[in-house]
């Protein structure tokens, strides 16, 4: 998986297209990512102890296809590429060959 947290994300694809969000957690076993404000559910919590019951909106996690880097020069999408600077793999912008 080529997405890190911390990455500015897109989304391409599904009910939140064209939404834009930083990565704040990847999961690569399950090729998912948690988007800041993106996909968000409604989830009920119930009462516990002398903590009241409330309604509590959380982010669910993305499969990595349905997003996409934003690059850094232009600000629209792109793909993500790699090379080699000074021996260490770097990941670069595809669109500006930036890197990010």
């Amino acid at each position: 998986m080529k997405l890190k947290k911390g990455d500015k994300v897109i989304v391409i694809a599904g009910k939140h297209k064209g939404a834009t969000g930083t990565v704040s957690e990847a999961f690569p076993a399950k090729d998912r990512v948690l988007i800041e404000g993106v996909n968000l559910q409604t989830k009920h919590e119930k009462a516990r102890g002398t903590r009241k019951g409330k309604i509590v909106q959380r982010p669910t996690p993305l499969h990595v296809s349905n997003v996409m880097i934003v690059d850094p020069k232009s600000g629209t999408r792109s793909r993500i590429g790699f090379k080699r600077v000074d021996g260490k793999r770097v990941r670069i912008s595809k669109k500006s060959n930036s890197e990010i």
